[in-house]
């Protein structure tokens, strides 16, 4: 975690902890109604060695104004969920089950054309990778130009100036000149700050931000949050926040989906996700942020490794890597609740006793090696 994460961490707990989560002033003045509802959606990929169920019923809404996290490890299927409400899984992958509800009309049945009018008018998304998502022989003022006057209607000229002037708010200097110089002369931040800005122009509904702020330094990054809020405030956006740092979701969540191995494994608001986390793996995640004004030799882990995604455990998935594994985890836990506003998947008793933070087992070794020799014998 970089250095403004973990400051990050600590204001974003000051800023949860003083009279609570409150919800945010866009939310509350739209009355809290889903803009975008997952259910029970399932994501799978058919490969020549078994099938990868990337994504494997996630269930979680998302309403007018809000910011919701979406965090875990690299391959738990967050970039996959944000994929598939889009529509835009290819093969071998395939959407198998599920809904995509935008504002009760489901995705999954609307025509293509349908489609591309929801894509960057009403949900935009901010991609991961910018060198493939930017389109090598056209400038990036012409991209961004393109995409204002294909959603808003306006002309050429009203376009342009609107793609300067998103690049001058993402804090691209001279954005006349680098509106019109191609994606290969720009950095790789500088290419980032162009996706930012193209899927900005359009003042969407809903902005999916896919690590948004991974290849920018931290004056940016900060620039770049401080604009995803006064959008979202200004506009009425709501925010899928897909990130590896737990100090942005800090910041900036009103409500946090841990996700781990396809599923979501804990989901609740910000405050009860840092403060009183109850999944054992949340509780890893959280223990491993080094904190500010503390000093330890050594940072905590999480140990063992992630599941094979063509082997996959019973039971529950994280059964191998936590360090309260009892008889039952070899039956897969319901996704219960802990509090109303508060769920998780875990056999832990939700009244009482999340065990606490930090505390780790060794993973089996055993069962983790015959996954190994089941796969390598195909």
């Amino acid at each position: 975690m970089t250095q403004r994460g973990k400051v990050a961490v600590d204001s974003g707990r000051q800023r949860i902890t003083r009279g609570g989560v409150k919800e945010s002033p866009v939310a509350a003045a739209a009355g809290g109604q889903d803009l975008l509802a997952i259910q029970g959606l399932k994501t799978h990929f058919f490969t020549r060695d078994g099938t990868v169920r990337a994504v494997d019923g996630v269930t979680f809404e998302i309403k007018d104004g809000q910011t919701l996290g979406v965090v875990g490890e690299s391959g738990c299927g967050k970039s996959i969920t944000a994929m598939s409400i889009l529509r835009l899984i290819e093969r071998p992958g395939r959407i198998i089950d599920g809904q995509v509800l935008l504002r009760g009309r489901d995705l999954a049945t609307i025509s293509d054309a349908e489609m591309r009018d929801v894509r960057g008018n009403t949900i935009s998304m901010i991609f991961q990778e910018p060198m493939t998502s930017l389109n090598p022989v056209y400038t990036c003022g012409d991209q961004i130009a393109e995409a204002v006057e294909l959603h808003e209607g306006v002309s050429r000229k009203q376009a342009w100036s609107r793609a300067i002037e998103m690049l001058t708010q993402v804090g691209i200097p001279d954005a006349k000149r680098r509106a019109g110089e191609y994606p290969h002369q720009l950095s790789g931040g500088m290419r980032q700050r162009v996706m930012i800005a193209m899927a900005l122009s359009t003042n969407p509904e809903l902005l999916i931000a896919d690590e948004p702020t991974t290849a920018l330094d931290v004056t940016i990054q900060a620039q770049i949050l401080e604009l995803m809020k006064s959008l979202r405030e200004r506009n009425k956006m709501a925010i899928m926040l897909i990130t590896h740092d737990l100090g942005v979701v800090a910041e900036m969540a009103d409500e946090v989906v841990v996700m781990y191995s396809g599923k979501v494994v804990e989901r609740g608001d910000v405050l009860t996700i840092f403060e009183r986390p109850h999944h054992p793996y949340t509780q890893g995640l959280l223990s491993s942020i080094p904190k500010m004004g503390e000093r330890r030799e050594r940072l905590e882990v999480i140990t063992g490794t992630v599941p094979n995604p063509l082997n996959l455990p019973t039971g529950c998935l994280f059964k191998r890597r936590c360090p309260h594994r009892m008889a039952i985890c070899d039956t897969a836990p319901p996704f219960q609740e802990v509090t109303p506003a508060h769920q998780s998947r875990c056999w832990l008793t939700p009244a009482g006793a999340a065990p606490a933070v930090g505390e780790a087992a060794a993973p089996d070794v055993a069962e983790e090696a015959a996954d190994a020799l089941t796969v390598a014998a195909r």
